[in-house]
């Protein structure tokens, strides 16, 4: 197997690079970076909620609409390291424990969100009214 091509940019660029490489074969191959978040990932979308965020410390967190969970895990003195807070760098990547996730990142693939296994809780949220994450 040929390694994976990096391909980075903004938005416009990558977006029309995915569409024209989606029917390959090797869609896999393709790893995409972006310099810029999507600016929906950090504004409020409709159907927004606020839900619970629990540690497998047993500390439970609410998360308002329009909170991040990270700042809302700061807020109630849980450490977490965060580095862009827009969803395109990893560094607050979190396994998920239970609870089903919004991704409103820029860097998880699509095969590592339907694994629903890690998040950034930065600007992703949860679908339900809460979830475990292992902090």
């Amino acid at each position: 197997m040929e390694a994976p091509h990096e391909v980075a940019g903004q938005f416009p660029l990558l977006d029309f690079i995915s569409a024209l490489t989606s029917a390959w074969d090797d869609q896999k191959r393709f790893h995409f970076e972006r310099f810029v978040a999507d600016p929906a990932a950090t504004a409020p979308a409709a159907g927004d909620h606020e839900f619970t965020v629990e540690t497998t410390e047993g500390i439970e967190v609410q998360v308002p609409v329009g909170t991040s969970i990270l700042d809302a895990l700061a807020g109630a003195g849980v450490p977490v390291l965060n580095s862009c807070r827009e969803g395109i760098c990893g560094t607050c990547e979190t396994t998920v424990v239970s609870g089903e996730i919004d991704h409103r990142d820029s860097l998880l693939s699509e095969e590592e969100r339907e694994a629903g296994e890690t998040m950034m809780i930065c600007v992703s949220r949860c679908k339900g009214l809460r979830m475990i994450l292992d902090l």
